[in-house]
């Protein structure tokens, strides 16, 4: 509980503590000010402040040893030594160095997207690995940033460029660096994708998956149109989580397809599809054989599953949710 008043001997002297936890109160002559009280009646003056995106709490003295004028003057002191940046070190860093710390103190993720993070960064940002982060320059930078835009594309040039801007901004923090060479990269406008998928050319994606020689491949690529679900977690599925009495998967429905489908597949390991000592993770190269086979070269694994969600009507309850998934495969694929 936060209380306000002006600050005075009196009043803090005769302060009553809080049964448990703390109190917290602030100086109305100075909003700056503020103090904890404990339970143990231990009292301690501090302020607030966001430093460098975080907000910080910082300690200025305890009462009665600090006093309330002292502790007043004392705040400007504080709050602009805490707003100064950094010293820079002596000790320099590279690029890759730095950009492996922020990756693992600033990114939250599973730990095969962070793989497929750092191995995307490896692969973009080969040529910036062994520089000194302090040499980096904005024209590099600029130079990088457009080659992965022809090479891969704009949408990933734009998402890399907020990953390289993070990792700058963790320089900055970490005292390497005073200014962010990145905030000068220009952000490419990307073109709004219209997704090319139709009934028609769901079906010729199927007959060209029936095609694919490799039996997890196949079984996973006709997953992505029987599961109702985006492909990491088809691709992630377990037996375990399979439910053939009463054909769910972690609780959710699966279609008649499907359940005939996982049916047939052998249950030798943990991963539906397995894939070296994991399951299947992102077959790029067999799917563009697929789509090339069924002439619709540009439609991505994800937009199998957000074709049919976009028919799908949901219910709560799990048989008619199956019969709206029988409804939709049916429409679709006679």
């Amino acid at each position: 509980m936060t209380h306000q008043f002006s600050f005075s001997p009196h009043i803090l002297d005769n302060l009553i503590p809080p049964k448990s936890g703390f109190d917290v109160i602030r100086d109305t002559m100075d909003p700056r000010l503020r103090m904890y009280i404990t339970a143990r009646g231990v009292k301690t003056f501090f302020t607030r402040k966001r430093v460098r995106g975080r907000d910080t709490r910082i300690i200025i003295g305890s009462y009665p040893k600090v006093d309330i004028e002292t502790a007043r003057k004392k705040i400007g002191g504080i709050l602009a030594a805490a707003k100064a940046p950094r010293k820079i070190p002596r000790k320099k860093i590279t690029f890759g160095t730095l950009s492996a710390k922020f990756v693992s103190a600033k990114i939250r993720r599973t730990p095969e997207s962070t793989a497929k993070l750092v191995r995307t960064m490896k692969r973009l940002w080969r040529v910036l690995e062994p520089v000194d982060i302090s040499q980096i320059t904005a024209a590099q930078l600029i130079h990088v940033h457009e080659n992965i835009a022809h090479v891969s594309g704009i949408p990933t040039a734009n998402r890399m460029r907020e990953i390289m801007s993070g990792i700058f901004k963790f320089g900055i923090e970490e005292g390497y660096i005073t200014s962010n060479p990145a905030d000068e990269l220009p952000r490419f406008k990307e073109a709004r994708r219209v997704r090319p998928l139709t009934a028609a050319g769901l079906r010729r994606l199927i007959a060209a998956i029936n095609q694919e020689k490799k039996p997890v491949i196949r079984a996973a690529f006709l997953m992505l149109a029987y599961g109702f679900e985006c492909k990491s977690k088809i691709f992630s599925m377990r037996w375990a989580d399979l439910d053939f009495n009463h054909d769910t998967w972690s609780g959710r429905p699966l279609s008649d397809p499907a359940v005939v489908l996982l049916r047939e597949l052998p249950q030798t390991k943990q991963w539906v599809f397995p894939h070296w000592r994991k399951h299947l993770i992102d077959p790029r190269a067999a799917w563009r054989r697929v789509t090339a086979r069924a002439k619709i070269p540009t439609v991505r694994m994800d937009d199998v599953h957000k074709f049919l969600v976009r028919k799908l009507e949901f219910s709560p309850n799990r048989e008619t949710m199956r019969k709206n998934m029988r409804i939709v495969l049916d429409e679709v694929l006679s």
